[in-house]
């Protein structure tokens, strides 16, 4: 038919040719976008392993990245070309999972790898003690053209104020002598770009870490009948209904900040179907926080083996615990710890996987915690589902914050009465603070729950610093509020705060003296949020970084600050826009003298 006597409404069909064809065909076969080249392939192999038969696990990737990370002080594009290659994902989702992590840094092209990195503290507890100072002496002191100082959030060592991080070692109480010392000593076997083919990362932390002192190590621990509640469990000698019901008559709730009853939790994963699953959080990102830390140091296998009772009791297959990376010299030694367990089980044990963090204080956040550890951006999911029903993989999961776990094997076998036992004030239960700020002697503190600041203070940290009088305080870190000291009275624990428009969350107690302000400790905070908003929701990232910017002026725009704590308040996703004003709005309540 010739194709100009076709209907008006049907277009002409277009002939093509058999060379036309063919040339479409050889177009198509063509890779489109950038191809790994071998070099990079073999030298991404000889850090993450020959690629098993069924493939690289998609929930490694993050651990794959610490290891190019590491090696290369810095990820190069061409390895993230081949290591998508290698895990058989696309080159996008890998990208976009290395660039959400502030510990991960894309170099492009032949762009030189970043030299030796210092990160000083800039969280307000280092603040107060003259971080900035470091920040703004260690570079000429330094001095070396592949030595860079970076401002980074709170490391977790808020006791130990100033603090710095040379790579991966921190400097307690920083001084300029001390970081210049520490960096020329990385130095002398800092891996160069060239020589990481050769070497594994867990080599690199082997060489690099001192032993910590005073843990409590696995023969210890069991020779002081450790690890006998657990075993008892699993052998059936102890009655896991029993154990349960200890839990829930403690009182103990989750010491990570959201406080819901750890028994009741069990319970509820308990019930759900097969196989289950668990996370631990050591993430510990909130500004102030440090308790997990400390715990860990000293008593690694009280932790463990809360986790193998909850295990037992709520039927758990699989255990990830996720650590923040800031925490380098703890998770060498975890490391350690969990692979004599391993080898001298006693009993059998469900798999346990460390998983390490990479820099985002969102994974804090029980669901951004659970997309890190599949591999993903650590962005919060929308509830419900609700973890317990639908978290890890799919599978119900049982998430615990470190504490918590910390805690069973006493609970247990001391009975629930002497936990439930302690208390001022109307409340029940004991609480670890992590204090820092004007005070004496901070630390970690172990106190009745329902202890006011000023009991805190005096029979635990030894009173305020010299020359500082009690001004203001952070009861829960940067989510928590900032309350003036006529409110040094009102009881420290789950529900109290709340009146007053703060909560305790992780007890992260921070104390300001008479020369501090209370606007600046709430920019603090308000710069932290904005820097560490994953960006998911338009009300945190934006909300965020303009009220940081408006509360740099000498007079607060109160009204616009209050539109924006509003918006982030009602319409964020999780918890870091929703608690971002309270900060804020403590200080228009409380402090009003300060920003007029």
């Amino acid at each position: 038919m010739n194709p100009s006597s076709q209907s008006p409404d049907i277009p002409a069909v277009r002939i093509a040719t058999v060379d036309q064809l063919r040339d479409r065909i050889r177009r198509k076969s063509k890779l489109k976008g950038r191809q790994a080249d071998d070099a990079s392939l073999e030298e991404v192999r000889a850090l993450i392993g020959v690629r098993p038969a069924d493939g690289h696990r998609r929930d490694l990737l993050i651990e794959h990245l610490h290891r190019l990370n590491d090696a290369y002080r810095c990820l190069h594009d061409r390895h993230l070309v081949a290591l998508a290659k290698e895990m058989n994902i696309p080159m996008a989702e890998v990208y976009e999972v290395a660039t959400f992590y502030h510990h991960f840094e894309v170099v492009k092209g032949d762009d030189a790898a970043p030299g030796l990195t210092v990160r000083v503290c800039d969280g307000l507890s280092c603040e107060m003690a003259g971080a900035q100072d470091l920040l703004a002496r260690l570079p000429a002191l330094l001095g070396a053209p592949d030595v860079r100082v970076i401002a980074a959030p709170c490391l977790g060592r808020c006791e130990q104020a100033p603090v710095a991080v040379v790579h991966q070692t921190p400097v307690p109480f920083a001084t300029p002598e001390s970081v210049v010392h520490a960096s020329n000593s990385a130095f002398a076997h800092y891996p160069r770009a060239q020589e990481a083919i050769n070497f594994v990362a867990s080599d690199w932390a082997e060489k690099s870490i001192p032993e910590l002192p005073g843990h409590t190590d696995y023969a210890t621990y069991r020779a002081h009948g450790g690890y006998a509640l657990a075993a008892s469990l699993v052998n059936g000698e102890e009655d896991a209904e029993r154990v349960l019901h200890a839990m829930e008559n403690s009182g103990l709730r989750g010491l990570g900040g959201a406080g819901f009853p750890a028994g009741r939790k069990w319970r509820i994963v308990q019930g759900q179907s097969a196989p289950r699953l668990m996370a631990v959080n050591i993430d510990e990102g909130e500004p102030g926080t440090f308790k997990d830390r400390v715990y860990l140091e000293r008593d690694p296998h009280r932790f463990l083996e809360g986790v193998l009772v909850a295990a037992q009791v709520v039927g758990i297959e699989a255990c990830y615990i996720y650590l923040r990376d800031e925490y380098h010299d703890c998770r060498a030694m975890l490391q350690a710890e969990i692979a004599k367990l391993q080898a001298d089980p006693p009993c059998p044990l469900p798999l346990i996987e460390l998983r390490r963090g990479a820099g985002a204080y969102i994974c804090g956040e029980e669901s951004a915690m659970i997309e890190s550890i599949e591999g993903k951006r650590g962005e919060p999911r929308m509830r419900p589902p609700y973890i317990a029903q639908v978290g890890l993989f799919g599978r119900p999961t049982l998430e615990h914050n470190f504490e918590t776990l910390y805690w069973v094997r006493d609970i247990v076998q001391k009975g629930p009465q002497w936990f439930s036992g302690f208390g001022r004030n109307g409340r029940k239960g004991l609480r670890s603070f992590s204090v820092s700020g004007r005070v004496k002697q901070p630390g970690v503190k172990l106190a009745p729950a329902g202890i006011t600041l000023l009991e805190l203070i005096d029979e635990y940290c030894g009173g305020m610093a010299d020359g500082h009088t009690l001004y203001a305080y952070l009861p829960g870190g940067a989510s928590g509020g900032i309350f003036p000291a006529s409110h040094a009275n009102v009881p420290l624990d789950f529900d109290t705060l709340q009146p007053h428009g703060g909560f305790i969350g992780s007890a992260a107690v921070i104390v300001l003296g008479q020369h501090d302000k209370a606007r600046d400790a709430a920019l603090n905070m308000m710069r932290f949020f904005a820097n560490e908003s994953c960006g998911q929701c338009t009300p945190c990232r934006v909300g965020t970084a303009k009220a940081a910017k408006l509360m740099e002026a000498p007079r607060w725009d109160n009204a616009t600050l209050e539109d924006l704590n509003i918006v982030m308040t009602d319409a964020s996703i999780c918890g870091l826009g929703q608690a971002a004003p309270n900060p804020v709005r403590c200080v228009q309540k409380y402090f009003a003298h300060e920003v007029v």
